[in-house]
């Protein structure tokens, strides 16, 4: 999974991956599996001066949200600018659509080549993948991830099971920033959840609202490049980052 980024991108099938088993994997943590996350946690310095930020991007690409991937492909180059005002950024792109698919990019650094990855990705019919997108932010915490957005629009999972690896990122300080489209009641309630273990952050977004998910991507972005000083510089002057940081622990 880990690598310098690249310019060169191809799909990597996260479902079939390290061995062909499924994810998410469903065994419980043990004390030993805990340990091994706090001694990670205090290993990991994840603003280091002149390190790159690392941000995971997963998606629903589901067939309900295709209005909406076509806004992120629009938006996705305010992450790039945000984060070279600060220092620099490498973004992995997650989807899942279909049945069982569920596909990780390289890591990309330059918003041109994110663009024409997302380009040739349509949205698919299927039920959501949640458990794998996070079950693969918490394999590339050791690598530098500093966070992690998520835009969707449903939970078909266990619950119980989502919060359980939420709280194994929180433990890793990895926040999830997760942005919601409509208005689902248990939706709201698993991701308010899911950011809350996290440390992270839930914002909802209204369909067509480019603006609206234009301050959350830079803001997200603006913690992942220069950490919660530089999201607070950014809060005085934008409401996305304001509404974030208001969230975060």
């Amino acid at each position: 999974m880990s690598g310098k980024p690249s310019n060169s991108t191809p799909d990597r099938d996260v479902t079939r991956d390290r061995g062909a088993n499924p994810l998410p994997e469903r065994q419980p943590s043990t004390a030993e599996d805990i340990a091994d996350f706090v001694a990670k946690a205090n290993a990991i310095s994840p603003f280091a001066q002149g390190s790159k930020g690392r941000l995971i991007f997963a998606l629903d690409a589901t067939m309900s949200r295709q209005p909406t991937w076509d806004m992120a492909c629009a938006l996705q180059a305010e992450m790039f600018r945000e984060a070279a005002s600060l220092g620099s950024l490498d973004i992995r792109l997650i989807y899942y659509r279909g049945f069982n698919e569920c596909r990780a990019s390289g890591w990309i650094s330059d918003s041109a080549t994110l663009a024409r990855l997302m380009g040739k990705i349509d949205c698919r019919g299927g039920n959501t993948q949640i458990g794998k997108v996070l079950a693969e932010v918490r394999r590339e915490a050791a690598s530098g991830v500093r966070a992690a957005v998520f835009v969707g629009d449903a939970m078909e999972e266990n619950v119980d099971d989502l919060c359980r690896r939420a709280g194994e990122l929180g433990l890793l300080k990895v926040p999830v920033f997760l942005f919601q489209e409509g208005h689902d009641a248990a939706v709201e309630q698993a991701f308010r959840e899911i950011a809350r273990l996290t440390g992270g952050a839930w914002s909802r977004f209204d369909p067509g609202a480019s603006a609206q998910l234009r301050e959350l991507l830079r803001a997200a972005a603006a913690y992942v490049a220069g950490g919660r000083d530089a999201l607070l510089r950014l809060s005085r002057n934008d409401r996305g980052a304001a509404y974030l940081l208001g969230q975060m622990k």
